[in-house]
């Protein structure tokens, strides 16, 4: 279980991760009213104010979550997205009056327990130095992981999304949450290697061509996952999309952060159990945010039909 030390050592990790997540969490909510209203206006998105606050609320957000990961553990800091998705969830029903039904409420509040379940019994963060670092991402393990998620990325988006992606949000999030594989580790990366590369003395010539590999592979991932990300919420609800996003971003962060930096080896009998405890409560949140897209709750013409009878 994550070591609670990390909670007392870096509150300025922690406060800066609370904010980010509630501007995290207006973000796609102030994109979607953009989309919306550059729509009815018959021009484009991208010059609209309303859309371009959101995406100022993203930049924001992803600089707070940078700085958050490298002051504090992640398994600390990763919950704390959850309260984006519920201050997007009250945002959206003021600004977008998308109302979730009773089914998609309960999912929601189940995939936020059920992923702050998995964060909490995660492996605990652990020192890396930037030799380590060097050395685990050539791990065949590491590797071979990489390459399956940029094998499965390629497959989402040059064949699956222009096919189903209009229909099926499942296939927006699923690229958005594996690009996930490469923003957050790259971050915690980034951070390890600035302080030989901006430290004293001069900087170390393959910590200085590691920063800029990181960098290149973080810029462009979070290029691809805003370019996505929009395309998401032209054709589904924000509710919905930041819910199950949530969710599958979280899990996959967990998981390739568990692989480069080890953090596994550290896992209990009673963690483990947790995690699978979570990854189950995740999985019915899931469905019921799926079913409730398609399901309309009718109680008050039930009870009409029992006063007829």
């Amino acid at each position: 279980m994550a070591d609670d030390s990390g909670l007392s050592g870096a509150p300025l990790g922690i406060a800066i991760a609370a904010i980010s997540s509630f501007i995290n969490g207006s973000t796609f909510v102030l994109q979607k009213k953009g989309i919306l209203r550059s729509r009815n206006k018959g021009c484009s998105y991208l010059i609209d104010g309303v859309w371009c606050s959101g995406t100022l609320c993203m930049i924001i957000g992803q600089v707070g979550n940078f700085l958050a990961y490298n002051l504090a553990p992640a398994v600390i800091v990763t919950p704390l997205g959850a309260l984006g998705v519920l201050f997007g969830a009250v945002l959206a029903s003021w600004i977008l009056e998308e109302h979730l039904n009773i089914l998609g409420k309960l999912g929601c509040i189940i995939c936020c327990c059920g992923s702050v379940v998995l964060i909490i019994h995660a492996p605990k963060a652990v020192e890396t130095s930037r030799e380590e670092l060097e050395e685990r991402l050539l791990d065949p393990v590491f590797v071979t992981y990489i390459l399956l998620v940029v094998l499965l990325l390629i497959t989402l988006i040059v064949w699956v999304a222009p096919a189903h992606g209009s229909s099926n949000i499942m296939v927006y999030i699923a690229i958005c949450s594996l690009l996930g594989s490469f923003t957050v580790p790259g971050s915690k990366g980034l951070g390890l290697v600035a302080h030989d590369v901006f430290g004293e003395g001069p900087p170390n010539s393959r910590a200085l061509a590691l920063f800029f590999v990181l960098l290149g592979v973080l810029a462009v991932s979070i290029l691809i996952q805003f370019f996505f990300i929009n395309k998401a919420l032209e054709c589904f609800s924000s509710n919905i999309f930041e819910a199950i996003y949530y969710v599958t971003f979280t899990s996959t962060v967990i998981f390739a952060s568990a692989l480069l930096f080890k953090e596994w080896m550290e896992l209990t009998v009673t963690d483990s159990l947790a995690m699978l405890c979570g990854l189950v409560t995740v999985c019915v949140g899931v469905i019921l945010l799926r079913i409730s897209q398609e399901t309309v709750i009718t109680w008050k013409e039930k009870e009409g039909q029992k006063k007829t009878d």
